[in-house]
């Protein structure tokens, strides 16, 4: 009687599907080089978000607040000048998305972009206070009139 054992990956299925779905270079080579960079932080009482879009235009890029998300959205194509190539795969268009979970104390009225050598930076000045705080006094239990 032989037996024998097999160690037990739990992550092995998971693994597969990555290998499986991003790593056909076919379909996307180099899915990660493709991601362009985006650095979340707080500085003197003001978080910035920058990403580096370097192939994209400001009139590519949408900034929007969506309840409490800052959403950055660009799209990019390009146009075909050269009509006679058959081409098996072509990317013509680029794009990147973000959303960011903006803290409550963030100043959503006074935010403001700048899009300087292909790196957009957002400026999202922070209230002293959470705005949404409300203090609520405590009564007696006896009603005014």
């Amino acid at each position: 009687m032989s037996s024998s054992l097999m160690r037990y990956d739990p992550f092995e299925e998971l693994s597969a599907l990555q290998r499986r779905f991003f790593n056909d270079d076919m379909i996307m080579p180099d899915f990660n080089a493709n991601m362009p960079a985006t650095d979340v932080y707080e500085k003197g009482g003001t978080l910035f978000v920058e990403a580096s879009l370097p192939n994209f235009d400001k009139k590519d890029i949408d900034i929007s607040i969506d309840n409490d998300n800052l959403v950055i959205r660009a799209e990019h194509h390009e146009e075909e000048d050269e009509k006679d190539k058959k081409y098996l795969i072509r990317e013509s268009a680029s794009s990147f998305y973000r959303s960011i979970t903006l803290p409550k104390r963030a100043d959503k009225d006074s935010i403001s972009a700048d899009m300087v050598n292909g790196k957009l930076v957002v400026t999202i000045p922070m209230a002293e206070k959470e705005t949404d705080t409300r203090k609520i006094a405590i009564g007696d239990g006896k009603k005014k009139n």
